[in-house]
């Protein structure tokens, strides 16, 4: 019998198999918070687990609870939207590209972004058009202007990441405030992943502007950090959730074990929250130190409005490909550019910051001779997803 040849997707989840089973492994790549949960959050799980409450399903929109802490924590009024619970929110993100986007219709992204809404888009048949965000001259930000002039009738909807994954910049209320007025004009659907707005210093939602054509994505995975139970939700007006309710991916409701979690989280947020983004700030400024010291290194946007941080290696001569290799062999790992763009993916890496303290020192003390021991590469490393 020939050798099983592995499909690409079988060989990237071998990949990830192999870091979860690595118990020494540092994870600074996938923006997930590791600092630990606040004791209430442990004890409602603990407590759905004794309860056995994990026999039933959750109601298909999710904990009526839940849904009222998270429209209260966005500060939407819920006579107008309502939220619809869902696996995390890039499920949010798929049930929205694939009710409202078909066949040769336009979805407007950013990139440097976050690639998987591209592919939902394309697998809906709809035509992808990116606008390019990589570049001091827009402060690495969507500017309104360039976002007018791609929109057209034939724009169904935007999606923007704000703020934004990779590069930890953030639009300002005026910014939001034209993106959300462009949008309404060519009748398009404006599609704002919030995932990072709790690390922002200040941001602000374009369903305040645009409120009969927003869909606001909503995670737990970072600012929480309960990934792995998979809990997000998307909040919309009342008629677009309506039709986003009519045939969701999950019809069953959302692990109740998770939305126990995301209640305790929310009503806890308040006194554990702050403690996160203490221990962010401070790692944040230990790369950037490690950074300033080596010679071809920059930080495109400092501080991040985001739990990770993009480091610029072009300067350097190295390969963001062959330096995360690098990194992963010493049981770290970090992101590199490929992950999030196919026009920037020479520039940079990016490194997670709610992380405990000794991770990033790690990373930082590794980071000259790493730099060193890649430079002059330019191949992308096989084996890095």
């Amino acid at each position: 019998m020939a050798p099983l040849v592995k499909k690409p997707f079988e060989e990237r989840n071998l990949h990830f198999d192999r870091l979860i089973g690595n118990r020494k492994l540092k994870w600074l790549g996938q923006n997930t918070n590791h600092i630990p949960c606040h004791p209430a959050v442990r004890e409602a799980m603990l407590r759905c687990i004794a309860d056995e409450e994990f026999h039933i399903y959750a109601p298909p929109c999710g904990i009526e609870e839940l849904r009222e802490l998270i429209l209260e924590d966005l500060g939407l009024p819920g006579d107008e939207f309502a939220v619809l619970v869902t696996d995390g929110a890039i499920e949010a993100l798929y049930h929205a590209t694939r009710t409202w986007l078909g066949q040769g219709d336009e979805f407007i992204v950013t990139d440097p972004g976050w690639l998987w809404p591209h592919a939902f888009a394309k697998a809906a048949g709809a035509r992808v058009t990116t606008l390019p965000i990589y570049d001091p001259a827009c402060q690495y930000r969507l500017a309104p202007e360039a976002l007018a002039a791609a929109a057209s009738a034939e724009t169904k909807a935007i999606y923007l990441v704000d703020p934004n994954n990779p590069l930890g910049s953030c639009q300002t209320a005026d910014e939001i405030e034209a993106i959300a007025g462009i949008a309404r004009k060519a009748g398009a659907l404006l599609i704002h992943d919030c995932t990072y707005r709790h690390f922002a210093a200040n941001h602000t939602l374009a369903a305040r502007f645009y409120p009969e054509g927003t869909i606001t994505t909503y995670s737990f995975s970072k600012w929480l950090g309960i990934a792995g139970l998979r809990c997000g939700a998307v909040i919309a007006n009342r008629d677009l959730i309506e039709q986003l309710a009519a045939a969701p991916p999950n019809n069953l409701g959302s692990s109740i074990l998770a939305q126990r979690a995301a209640i305790a989280g929310l009503r806890h947020k308040a006194e554990w929250l702050p403690q996160v983004l203490s221990i962010a700030g401070a790692n944040q400024r230990r790369i950037a130190a490690a950074v300033e010291g080596i010679d071809g290194l920059t930080l495109p946007v400092y501080p991040s409005n985001g739990n990770f941080m993009t480091i610029d290696v072009t300067g350097a001569g190295i390969s963001p490909d062959a330096l995360a290799a690098a990194y992963l062999e010493h049981d770290i790992m970090i992101r590199q550019a490929s992950y999030h763009s196919r026009v920037f993916a020479d520039r940079f890496i990016k490194v997670g910051t709610t992380v405990p303290a000794e991770w990033v020192e790690d990373f930082c003390v590794l980071l000259p001779a790493l730099v060193a021991q890649v430079a002059g590469t330019r191949a992308a490393a096989a084996g890095v997803y």
